[in-house]
């Protein structure tokens, strides 16, 4: 029904940059909140930062004055600027949409990317 496509990961070394992108496609009234999250090998997913319709965003702390989260509304896409990486910031990313679907009345559904991997090397 909808689907979200990330791309941009990579392999980079510390203190370099990467732009992931998300798009989402599909039975699409609007979109609400989106956002970035991300996984490391043996860790739980965090958030890393969101943005809702109106342009508002959050940050993790650890990102805070490094990544920035923006949206591009006629196009359903997310993306995340990622400055001065770390080898810390290593992990998977994946986008987060909240979607606001019409059939015969309105719903909200979460839907999740396929992920991207990030690797930053020390």
């Amino acid at each position: 029904q909808v689907q979200l496509v990330e791309s941009g990961g990579g392999l980079v070394q510390a203190g370099g940059s990467l732009r992931l992108s998300c798009a989402a496609s599909g039975s699409i009234f609007s979109i609400s909140a989106m956002g970035w999250y991300r996984q490391a090998p043996g860790k739980e997913r965090e958030l890393v930062a969101t943005i809702t319709g109106g342009g508002s965003t959050n940050y993790a702390d650890s990102v805070k004055g490094r990544f920035t989260i923006s949206r591009e509304n006629p196009k359903n896409t997310v993306y995340l600027q990622m400055n001065s990486l770390k080898p810390d910031d290593t992990a998977i990313y994946y986008c987060n949409a909240e979607i606001l679907h019409y059939s015969s009345t309105f719903y909200n559904s979460a839907y999740w990317g396929q992920g991207t991997q990030v690797t930053v090397s020390s």
